[in-house]
């Protein structure tokens, strides 16, 4: 079942949605659902029973691929320190997205468990970080000193 709040023109274009703004927009990929016969360009769910699992499965898709990425870049030895921060460049994009777009549709329970690991490995990255900066510090006392 779903159901349309539209006003329609006299010539058959959609003038107007009543759509709540509190709603999470399903994307396709083929731009457009097809249902029952009407081409439909944006699907919003507003109950969030129904659109935890869609949003859970999406969110879970980018964290392990994030993951993936991260184990990735934080297990190449860098002397410049950029895939360190590159690493915690992603991490905060991606809690930012968590906040902005998904918060709303996700259990605490999904949050914590990805806050948790995303923390562990901002710390991982936070220390080498700092350990590259201060051998760099200590060459340059060394290259001073002689």
């Amino acid at each position: 079942m779903y159901i349309l709040n539209e006003k329609i023109s006299n010539n058959g274009d959609i003038i107007s949605n009543n759509i709540n703004s509190n709603s999470f927009l399903m994307e396709s990929k083929n731009k457009s659902f097809r249902i029952q016969g009407n081409e439909i360009t944006e699907l919003r769910i507003s109950d969030r029973s129904i659109a935890n699992p869609i949003v859970t499965a999406k969110v879970l898709s980018k964290y392990k691929k994030l993951l993936a990425y991260l184990t990735e870049l934080l297990v190449d030895d860098d002397d410049s320190g950029d895939t360190y921060r590159e690493a915690l460049n992603q991490i905060e994009k991606f809690r930012l997205e968590i906040k902005n777009k998904y918060r709303d549709y996700l259990l605490k329970k999904e949050l914590e468990m990805m806050s948790k690991q995303l923390v562990l490995l901002q710390k991982e990255a936070n220390n080498r970080l700092l350990e590259i900066h201060n051998s760099y510090l200590e060459t340059l006392s060394n290259n001073r000193s002689r």
